[in-house]
């Protein structure tokens, strides 16, 4: 059975980029464009790991990240973000990693991997 991952990122072309990885090495990937959507997605659907961004309008990936603990606190939740320096904030610690967004793809499957048991 493939592994579902929800992408949570208000671009649109970081989701076709993840989705095109992702979906190439055998994972299912749904994909909602801010933490309210991804909230909602939550109470119909459960992924076994969330890739959030932190900055979005709205609600940002801090806020969301902490209401999908409260909804799934085993639920794998990997923060990212284009800065690279927001790794260090001590807020976003209670994510399971951190990935930048023009990392490569190698990163981020590797990160998925060690989270999945893969």
């Amino acid at each position: 059975m493939k592994k579902k991952i929800l992408i949570v990122d208000d671009e649109e072309g970081i989701h076709l980029v993840f989705r095109d990885e992702l979906e190439e090495v055998g994972y299912e990937v749904h994909s909602v464009f801010s933490g309210e959507e991804a909230i909602r997605s939550l109470k119909i659907f459960t992924p076994d790991l969330v890739i959030l961004d932190i900055r979005m309008p709205g609600e940002d990936g801090r806020d969301t990240l902490r209401e999908i603990k409260q909804i799934n606190k085993d639920l794998n939740v990997v923060l990212c973000s284009a800065d690279p320096q927001l790794k260090h904030d001590l807020r976003a610690w209670a994510a399971d990693d951190y990935i930048v967004k023009s990392s490569d793809s190698a990163h981020m499957l590797g990160v998925i991997y060690g989270l999945l048991g893969e």
